[in-house]
C-alpha cells in the first residue's frame, strides 16, 4: 500500500456526539439512541475526509471513549475499560497548560478474572459500517499487545495466570482473532496502537515497571515478539504500528529519544508501516531511522495534534528532507503525530485547524512525491 499521507485514527468528536455520550453514561438515553448518533457522526466525518482528499479514511474512533476500547470486549479482562475510565475521570487536566501528565493506564491495573476470550469483535463492526459509507479505503486501529500487557496486574491475576507470559500469549490470540475478523470483512489496512514502546526510553516509566518486579529488557523483547505474532500470516493486508509519547487533551506522558531502542524496535518489527511521533524535540533526531528495515515505510508524525498552530508546507517539506538523509525518501510518508482525540474530550484545537493540518500534509506530499 503506497500512502504518502496517513492519519493515526482519532478525530475531534462533534460536541453533540460528546454530549450524547455523556447522557448515555448517566443513563438518560438507551444504547440504541447513542448508536444512531454515532452512525450519523461517522457518516459525516467520512464525508469530511473525502472532501479534504485523504487517500485512506477512518471512523474517527467515534464509537470509543478512548483509543484503548478495541480491547474492551474480552471476557476475563472486561474491567479494562472501567479501570481506565475511572483513572481518567479521577484526574483533572488543564488543557491550557500542555505538560507532562501521568497516563490513566499508568495509574490503573486490571486483574484477569478468567482466561481471555473475545466476546465481541467491535473493530470489525466499526470497520464494516465506515467502509459502507465510502469507496475510499478505511483503516482500523487496534490496541497492540505491549499496551495491553502494561495494564496487566500480574500479581492480582496469579489464580488465572500464574505465568504472566501466558497472559501475553492469550492477548496475541485474541488480537489475531480481531484482525482475522477485520480481514474477513475486507479491511486491508490495520494499524496497531503501541504508544507504550516509548516507555522503554522514559526513566519514570522504566522505574514504574521495575517497581512491579519486571525486567524491562525482557518485557520489551517479549512484547515486540507479540506485536509481530499478531500480524503474521495475513497476506494482502497492510499493517502499521504507531508509536507516540502520549496525547491526552494536549498533554504528553513520556519523553526520551528513540536511540536507545531503535535498533531492536525499528529493525525487529515486521509491520509494513511505522507511524512515529516526530513533532517535538522529545523524539530526538532522525538518525535512528538508519535501523529501519528495507521495504518498511516510516510515516513521520511531523504535524502536531496537540497545538492549534497550523504548520506550513515549507516546514513539513524541510522535515522530510532532513529525515531523507537517514532513510530514502521512497520509504517515507507523513501524518499527524497522533490522533486528534485519543480520549473523547479531544485536544485543544478546532475542527478547522484539524482539517487545515491535513491539507498541509497533502500539499507537502504533492510537492515531495508528486
Amino acid at each position: 500500500m503506497t500512502l504518502r499521507v496517513d492519519s493515526v485514527g482519532s478525530l475531534l468528536r462533534p460536541p453533540a456526539l460528546s454530549a450524547t455520550f455523556a447522557r448515555w453514561r448517566r443513563g438518560e438515553i438507551d444504547t440504541g439512541t447513542l448508536e444512531e448518533a454515532q452512525d450519523e457522526a461517522v457518516r459525516e466525518v467520512v464525508r469530511a475526509q473525502e472532501k479534504v482528499g485523504l487517500p485512506v479514511v477512518v471512523d474517527g474512533e467515534y464509537r470509543r471513549s478512548t483509543f484503548m476500547d478495541s480491547f474492551a470486549d474480552v471476557a476475563g479482562y472486561a474491567d479494562l475499560a472501567a479501570d481506565l475510565w475511572a483513572a481518567h475521570a479521577a484526574r483533572s487536566l488543564d488543557v491550557d497548560a500542555p505538560e507532562r501528565a501521568e497516563a490513566p493506564s499508568a495509574s490503573s491495573a486490571t486483574v484477569a478474572t478468567e482466561p481471555l476470550r473475545l466476546v465481541h469483535n467491535r473493530p470489525r463492526e466499526e470497520f464494516a459500517f465506515a467502509q459502507g459509507c465510502t469507496d475510499v479505503p478505511v483503516k482500523t486501529t487496534v490496541l497492540g499487545p505491549d499496551r495491553v500487557f502494561a495494564t496487566f496486574d500480574a500479581e492480582g491475576s496469579r489464580a488465572v495466570y500464574p505465568d504472566p507470559w501466558a497472559f501475553l500469549d492469550d492477548v496475541v490470540a485474541v488480537e489475531r482473532e480481531i484482525v482475522a475478523g477485520l480481514v474477513d470483512a475486507g479491511c486491508r489496512y490495520v494499524h496497531m496502537d503501541a504508544p507504550g514502546i516509548t516507555a522503554y526510553v522514559d526513566p519514570p516509566s522504566l522505574e514504574r515497571m521495575r517497581r512491579r518486579g519486571l525486567d524491562t529488557a525482557e518485557v520489551l523483547t517479549r512484547t515486540l515478539a507479540a506485536e509481530n505474532a499478531v500480524v503474521r500470516g495475513f497476506p494482502g493486508t497492510t499493517f502499521g504500528l504507531h508509536v507516540c509519547r502520549g496525547n491526552e487533551q494536549g498533554h504528553w506522558h513520556r519523553e526520551g529519544h528513540y536511540d536507545a531502542v531503535a535498533e531492536q524496535v525499528f529493525a525487529g518489527l515486521e509491520h509494513d508501516r511505522l507511524l512515529l511521533e516526530y513533532d517535538t524535540e522529545r523524539a530526538g533526531s532522525f538518525a535512528p531511522l538508519r535501523f529501519v528495515r528495507p521495504g518498511t515505510t516510516v510515516v513521520l508524525g511531523v504535524v502536531s495534534t496537540k497545538s492549534a498552530r497550523v504548520e506550513t508546507v515549507d516546514e513539513v517539506v524541510a522535515r522530510v528532507e532532513e529525515a531523507a538523509r537517514h532513510l530514502p525518501v521512497e520509504q517515507l510518508a507523513i501524518s499527524p503525530q497522533c490522533g486528534f482525540a485519543s480520549t473523547i474530550e479531544g485536544n485543544d484545537l478546532t475542527p478547522d485547524a484539524q482539517w487545515r493540518k491535513f491539507e498541509v500534509l497533502l500539499e507537502a506530499a504533492a510537492r515531495i512525491w508528486g
